[in-house]
Parts: structure tokens; C-alpha cells; sequence
């Protein structure tokens, strides 16, 4: 792929997904120095002239420093545009606070649309992101979004460590009922659904299980892992209900607050997440956690948005 007119940049801090995607283009990472000084603002520069050039900038928001990556984001995008950038792509895999993509409650704030004007008004061409929350927050944006999906990642994942024939997919919540249904459908596999009524916001009061699990391996899929309380109440309704063993796999693992300690507590044999999320530290402190990698998808999209070909053939096909 030609280096003349695209340009890959990421944080000194968090450049591991990046790394990975500038490989597999054969385009080397742009310098960039960034810096926090002792009042925390941040200060940023970029070490070459990107005059006209097609910018792509690869942010990996994970938990307990969202705030930082954002505002990091959008000094990034806004340095290209004063530095004349042809046209900018910020490249968001986990979006950041895509749950707050509706007014819930009285006076509650809808923060992904804030996100969404932030990212435009600090000068962002185009938007990369893969599964989103809610898809509706395509809409917030008055620029081009692209939501990539993990599931041909993982449906290649389930193929290659999987029995595929003994297992069953599980949806956590009716509203993920569709992932878990679509996915179902490309493995030819039944699917089961958790319904589960909450208390208050992050505890669950009662769980149940609707479908059959006797004797199967059951695949829970979900969009995003947070505290995993979820995920580990959920295995033990499924091996309580005669399954012979459960995984979980989550496009963003964000796995804050008690969160491994939840899954090596737990009877989940497994928690797969995509690297989205940056969770190298974590997966330390839990042999339980694996990894889907997502940079090929992530650099097929760049490399055929910089060419202008079609970015929906990879909502199906799974890119080698």
C-alpha cells in the first residue's frame, strides 16, 4: 500500500492496536509526541508535515480513563486539521459512552451525541467504529460513520476452538437477542435467552432462562463486558440448567471495577474479548481471558475507505 498520502497516528501511551494495524498496511506509524504537564493539561505535536494528507487516528478507550482518551482524540483531530490534513478519520473502536445513547430519565444528558459533536467540531472527517452499542448513534453524527462487526471474527474463532455441532448461543438480555439470533444463524446453531429484571442500575435481582441448554456447550455473546457481573450469574443459571460448560465472548472488554476477580471467581470457562479495548495488564491476573484480534478488519476498512471501495463487504466476510 502506498505511504504517500495516508498517514496512521495513535498516542505514544497506546499505540498496541495501531501497531498492529500499520503492519498489516505497511505503513509506519507518524511520529507524534504528546505530553501532560503538571496540572494535567496535555500538550501535542505532530514530528512531520501532514499537508494534504488522509489522516487516520487509532484510539483505544478502555475503562478508568475514558475522559483522558477523549480529549487526547480530539486534540489529535484537531491538531491535523490546523496543520491542513486533507481528510481525517478517527478510528474509535469501542465508541465511548455509547450507553448513554438516549434520555432514560428526567434531565438525563444524551453523551453520545455529545461525543459525536465533539469529535465534529474538533474537525473529524469520518468515524471508524465497531459494534456499537446502539446503532442509532450513526445518526448523532453529520459525518460518515462506518460500524464494523466482530462476528465474522467470531465465527471464525468459534470454528477454529469450538465443537461446533455440541454448542448453543446464548444472548445475556433480550436486547441482545438479535447478535445472538444473527450469529445462531451463520454457525447453524439453536439460541437461548437470559431474561433479567434489575433492581437498580448494575444489579440484577432475577435471572431466567428461556430455552434449552441440557448437555451443550453454551457460547455466551455479548456486545460489551464490563464489571462481568452479568456473565458470571449468567454461567451459573446455564450449568444449573444442565449445560456442560459455558464461555463468554465480548466484542469490548472493558472489565472495570471488580471485574476479574468476577470471572476467575465464576464458572465461566472462558471470557474472549477483541482488542478493542486495550486489557493486556488484566489478562495477567486471569488465565481465563483470551483474544480475538481485530486489526485485519480494522485495516481492510482503512485501506479500502482510503480507495474508495466498498467497507461493507467486511459486515460478512472475515478478512485473513
Amino acid at each position: 500500500m502506498s505511504s504517500n498520502s495516508i498517514k496512521l497516528l495513535a498516542p505514544d501511551i497506546d499505540c498496541g492496536l495501531a501497531q498492529l494495524v500499520s503492519k498489516r498496511l505497511g505503513v509506519n506509524l507518524t511520529p507524534v509526541e504528546m505530553k501532560r504537564d503538571f496540572s494535567g493539561e496535555v500538550s501535542f505535536n505532530i514530528g512531520e508535515s501532514i499537508r494534504d494528507e488522509d489522516i487516520y487516528i487509532i484510539v483505544q478507550i478502555g475503562s478508568g480513563v475514558v475522559n483522558d482518551r477523549v480529549i487526547e482524540a480530539l486534540i489529535m483531530i484537531n491538531a491535523c486539521k490546523t496543520a491542513s490534513a486533507r481528510r481525517i478519520t478517527a478510528v474509535l473502536p469501542n465508541f465511548p459512552y455509547a450507553r448513554q445513547d438516549r434520555k432514560d430519565k428526567s434531565r438525563a444528558p444524551i453523551t453520545a451525541k455529545l461525543m459525536a459533536d465533539m469529535l465534529t467540531t474538533a474537525g473529524c472527517d469520518h468515524v471508524i467504529t465497531m459494534d456499537l452499542h446502539a446503532s442509532q448513534i450513526q445518526g448523532f453524527f453529520d459525518v460518515p460513520v462506518d460500524n464494523l462487526y466482530a462476528e465474522p471474527s467470531v465465527v471464525r474463532y468459534i470454528k477454529d476452538n469450538l465443537n461446533v455441532k455440541e454448542s448453543i448461543i446464548i444472548s445475556p438480555d433480550a436486547g441482545g437477542a438479535k447478535r445472538a439470533a444473527g450469529l445462531a444463524d451463520r454457525l447453524d446453531l439453536n439460541f437461548a435467552l437470559i431474561h433479567k429484571e434489575r433492581a437498580r442500575a448494575n444489579e440484577i435481582s432475577k435471572m431466567v432462562l428461556v430455552g434449552n441448554v441440557v448437555g451443550k456447550t453454551c457460547i455466551i455473546v455479548d456486545d460489551m463486558a464490563d464489571t462481568c457481573g452479568t456473565l458470571a450469574k449468567a454461567a451459573e443459571i446455564l450449568l444449573d440448567n444442565g449445560a456442560n460448560s459455558v464461555i463468554a465472548i465480548v466484542t469490548h472488554g472493558v472489565l472495570s471495577g471488580n471485574a476479574i476477580n468476577n470471572i476467575n471467581n465464576s464458572k465461566l470457562d472462558r471470557v474472549v474479548c477483541t482488542n478493542t479495548v486495550p486489557f493486556e495488564e488484566k489478562a495477567k491476573l486471569c488465565p481465563r481471558l483470551d483474544t480475538i484480534d481485530i486489526s485485519p478488519v480494522l485495516a481492510e476498512a482503512i485501506r479500502r475507505l482510503h480507495n474508495g471501495e466498498s467497507v461493507s463487504f467486511l459486515f460478512k466476510k472475515e478478512t485473513i
